[in-house]
């Protein structure tokens, strides 16, 4: 579901629509994205497409645009709409990174949990996730006081009422994995959190993590999607907020740093 068929097929639309050669393109904006004539209803929300809808394209060809499916074991159908608006991300993610000891976890809001266990050095954690999710590293011991205590205030989402919404998105369920770290300058392996985003990790050595869920929603460990963007990304964790630091990207640019409050 929410792969972008709509936002595809505007696309195509758009392409094909007849402009004069001096007609001044329109600028797209929140409020004309569909008007054209034929154009889908197009949302960064998963399910916004209810039915099979039927494109003419002319010359007695059609097109259809039809619902997503739905992939089992995804958080976002747990979520209400305001917390499904902040998972999803409405603009570029602003990835951030947290080195994480053994015995330390950051909590990705109060939907999912990444913790460092056993004999473990020290990795580098880089979460892509949504900027409006907060992320708040802190012990393993303090983790479970912290999200019923915070859960809906200082740790969304959820929101609130946070202890009733954690209670109805489900009891957490452990899984733990070794990752073989590739060194220092890229990711070894991403972990993917169905419906979240993933966290690539980094590091010398094997890593021991523990990796807590939601009863019955979907993670793997995959081959690393953006292994390079770890230093890009560091950040510290002081007041209750994250904050990357200030860096040049490869294309020279400056960062600006990016908190999560």
């Amino acid at each position: 579901a929410n792969a972008g068929k709509s936002t595809l097929i505007n696309h195509i639309l758009d392409k094909n629509e007849d402009r004069g050669k001096n007609q001044p393109r329109k600028k797209k904006r929140a409020g004309n994205v569909n008007q054209k004539k034929g154009a889908v209803t197009a949302s960064p929300l998963p399910g916004t497409t209810l039915e099979f809808i039927k494109i003419d394209l002319g010359d007695g060809l059609n097109m259809y645009d039809t619902p997503g499916l739905l992939v089992p074991g995804t958080l976002t159908q747990r979520l209400t709409p305001a917390e499904l608006k902040m998972v999803v991300p409405k603009k570029q993610v602003e990835p951030v990174t947290f080195r994480v000891a053994s015995g330390k976890c950051v909590l990705i809001g109060g939907l999912a949990r990444i913790e460092v266990i056993g004999d473990t050095k020290p990795f580098m954690f880089t979460f892509f996730v949504s900027n409006d999710i907060k992320l708040h590293p802190t012990s393993i011991e303090k983790a479970d006081d912290f999200v019923k205590k915070h859960a809906g205030e200082m740790l969304t989402p959820p929101l609130e009422p946070g202890p009733e919404r954690m209670e109805q998105i489900g009891e957490f369920e452990y899984h733990e994995v070794d990752i073989d770290g590739a060194g220092w300058k890229e990711a070894a392996a991403d972990i993917s959190l169905r419906g979240i985003g993933w966290v690539a990790v980094t590091g010398a050595g094997t890593a021991k993590v523990r990796i807590g869920v939601p009863k019955d929603i979907g993670f793997a460990v995959r081959p690393p999607l953006m292994p390079f963007d770890v230093w890009e990304a560091t950040a510290k964790y002081t007041g209750g907020k994250a904050t990357r630091k200030s860096t040049k990207t490869r294309s020279g640019k400056r960062n600006k740093g990016v908190g999560r409050r």
